[in-house]
């Protein structure tokens, strides 16, 4: 049973415990926020089911709000454990799922449904998009493939593949029909506005599923990142391990984006704000940095709504602001060190 041991740091039961906190406040705030505002303890009665005396209480929390803030939650842990593999198997610190052409590939397949096929059912976006997100990461792992995988070959045909996918997503978008195309930029800035109990349904067996693989496959990323002739010297089976973890990463990636759009920076940001928290071995990184992408997306999807209220921004413009001079700072980071 030695692949279920795990080597924790002893900041992990610490950080994890007050990162469920802070969410959990996270969560009853977002929950009350809105144009009809349910104070905290009144969220906390509700869904307990206790009384709150106030019946339209129940419909606001339980059907409009409380679904969307666990879609935001789910999709921001979607997205940081996704991120953290693709860091662990690429060793690269400012890889993601969108840096190597992920979730470019799956906007490109949800925006060719919605401009070039409006008449067929809204509810095939999500299947389009991560079936675009899969269609992408098999072209990359089979061009990057020489003699094996590597690292190196893997972000440099993502990074291409990203190119390409933006390109031609971003062609349909100047050609296309204007009201299919203002639908399209909504999905694209990524939006956790208007999700209820299916979509959540739907997407939570992808995220417990893989995310409960990447946290049993813990030791393989830690052995992956010591280098390719190290891991195979402790006994790695690489090029499984590593097309397992792709797997994971894509899954979960694309799963999200299929759910709430493309929500950009969560999956460059968490890990490493996991990894300054807890250091780099992943049997602790993985949960920290999960915890900590769903926190993101909950408080990004807040200040979406309350910054500019009434008019709502999209949770993604909010990681966006946020993630582009982080990105930036971790690149000069790595440059100086």
């Amino acid at each position: 049973m030695q692949w279920l041991s795990f080597r924790l740091h002893r900041r992990v039961p610490g950080v994890l415990s007050g990162l469920i906190i802070l969410t959990l406040i996270a969560i009853v705030l977002s929950v009350g926020q809105g144009e009809y505002p349910v104070p905290p303890l009144d969220v906390i009665k509700t869904v307990l089911g206790l009384e709150t005396g106030n019946p339209d209480f129940s419909f606001i929390v339980m059907t409009l709000r409380l679904p969307r803030t666990l879609v935001a939650w789910g999709v921001g842990m979607g997205l940081a454990i996704a991120g953290t593999i693709t860091q662990g198997i690429t060793r690269n610190p400012l890889a993601s799922p969108g840096i190597i052409g992920v979730n470019a590939g799956a906007s490109l397949a949800a925006v060719t449904l919605i401009v070039l096929y409006p008449e067929l059912p809204i509810a095939l976006i999500p299947l389009a998009a991560f079936g675009g997100a899969l269609l992408v990461a098999l072209l990359i792992y089979l061009l990057a493939w020489k003699d094996g995988s590597s690292p190196v070959r893997l972000i440099l045909v993502g990074v291409g593949f990203s190119l390409i996918a933006g390109s031609l997503t971003s062609l349909m978008v100047t050609f296309g029909n204007i009201y299919n195309v203002s639908q399209a930029l909504v999905w694209l800035a990524g939006s956790v506005y208007g999700r209820s109990w299916e979509q959540l349904t739907v997407f939570l067996p992808w995220l417990t599923g893989f995310g409960l693989l990447s946290l049993l496959m813990s030791r393989e990323l830690n052995a992956l990142q010591l280098g390719d002739e190290v891991a195979r010297s402790l006994g790695s089976r690489l090029e499984l391990q590593r097309s397992l973890l792709l797997l994971s990463s894509v899954a979960l990636a694309g799963s999200a984006v299929a759910t709430a759009g493309s929500i950009g920076f969560v999956g460059l940001m968490a890990p490493h704000l996991g990894r300054q928290m807890v250091g780099p071995s992943h049997e602790g990184l993985l949960p920290v940095a999960a915890l900590t992408g769903g926190f993101v997306v909950v408080v990004a999807d807040l200040l979406g709504r309350l910054l500019f209220a009434p008019i709502e921004l999209p949770c993604g413009i909010i990681t966006a602001i946020v993630g582009a001079p982080y990105f930036l700072y971790v690149l000069i980071r790595d440059r100086n060190s």
